[in-house]
């Protein structure tokens, strides 16, 4: 299998060779989504907490003497039949592991097949190389935009715009920097590339560098 690469004209170039090991890979929802499904659960942040009566500031003077009064017994305002004071078995999630694990061929396994579909259906665009002229912002809106159209039929504003994934290496920042105020284009380093962010945009772009990358990170043995 083969996808081509284009220049930032928007014209092809050349065709880098997929591997077999990538190209050959069958595409197994079931995992697919277990491994999305993990990535996003471990994201959650655990807020949830509450204090237990040890915790609660004040209450060391008992609230009222034992006898005498004709009302009930209470020995601190911290107890939890008081308002404003400990929870009994409440929420305490900062305190706990609640991540999900999953193993490394694992997650290798459904990153593979998401790059193999996404190639099968035409949404993925490999560039030559980065060689901005201005190094621009409105630059690259054209560009993207041009490279877009050769696989979108009908480009109407940018609220119709398909979401684009540009994947860089680290040596590559000031892409970053030039393509941060686009609305439809995201930006990811390729030591964070996760399925979640493949499947949270229809297009990944990268340069043929990259690509090559890519593809040693990716392949199954």
């Amino acid at each position: 299998m083969k996808t081509d690469i284009y220049n930032l004209q928007g014209q092809k170039v050349a065709e880098i060779d997929v591997p077999s090991e990538i190209a050959d890979i069958k595409f197994n929802p079931d995992l697919v989504h277990q491994v999305y499904r993990v990535y996003l659960f471990n994201r959650r942040k655990p807020l949830a907490f509450t204090k237990d009566r040890s915790e609660v500031r004040g209450g060391g003077k008992k609230p009222w003497p034992q006898k005498g009064t004709g009302r009930a017994r209470h020995s601190s305002i911290r107890s939890p039949l008081w308002k404003g004071g400990g929870v009994t078995f409440g929420p305490r999630h900062k305190e706990e592991n609640r991540k999900l694990k999953i193993n490394k061929k694992v997650k290798k396994k459904a990153l593979t097949m998401v790059f193999n579909q996404k190639i099968k259906d035409g949404e993925v665009i490999v560039l030559d190389k980065w060689n901005f002229k201005e190094n621009k912002t409105k630059e690259a809106d054209k560009i993207l935009k041009m490279l877009l159209s050769s696989k979108v039929k009908s480009l109407r504003g940018k609220s119709s715009l398909p979401k684009v994934l540009i994947i860089l290496d680290e040596e590559q920042k000031e892409i970053k920097k030039i393509v941060r105020n686009l609305p439809y284009v995201s930006t990811v380093f390729l030591n964070n590339l996760t399925i979640v962010e493949l499947l949270n945009h229809k297009f990944a772009l990268f340069d043929k560098k990259t690509g090559e990358k890519i593809i040693n990170l990716i392949s199954v043995s």
